[in-house]
C-alpha cells in the first residue's frame, strides 16, 4: 500500500472520530439537565460524573491515540443516565422488570 491509501484512510478515520465526539459533546450537554433532575439516583449521577473525570484524566485503561476506552466509558454513563430518568418518568425503580 502506497501512502496516500494510509493518508485517505487516516483522513476517513479522524473525520469519523471528530464526528462521534462532537455528538457525544451534544449529548453531554444534554445531559446537564438530567442532573438536576431530583427523580434520579444519586448513584446514576455520580457515575456520570466519574466517567467525565476518567474521560479528561490523563490515566487510561487502554493507552491508544484515538481514546475508544474513554468514548466508551462516557457513552456506558450517559446510556445508564438515560435509563434511569426514563424509569423515574415512569415511576418504577431503575433495573427493576
Amino acid at each position: 500500500m502506497d501512502t496516500t491509501v494510509w493518508l485517505t484512510l487516516a483522513t476517513v478515520l479522524a473525520v469519523g472520530l471528530a464526528i462521534a465526539a462532537a455528538v457525544l459533546l451534544v449529548r453531554v450537554f444534554k445531559a446537564r439537565r438530567l442532573l438536576l433532575d431530583a427523580g434520579i439516583p444519586l448513584r446514576d449521577k455520580a457515575l456520570f460524573w466519574v466517567a467525565v473525570a476518567y474521560t479528561l484524566s490523563p490515566v487510561d485503561l487502554i493507552p491508544d491515540p484515538v481514546y475508544l476506552d474513554d468514548i466508551g466509558v462516557l457513552l456506558l454513563a450517559l446510556r445508564a443516565l438515560q435509563a434511569a430518568a426514563t424509569a423515574a418518568r415512569e415511576g418504577k425503580e431503575p433495573g427493576a422488570a
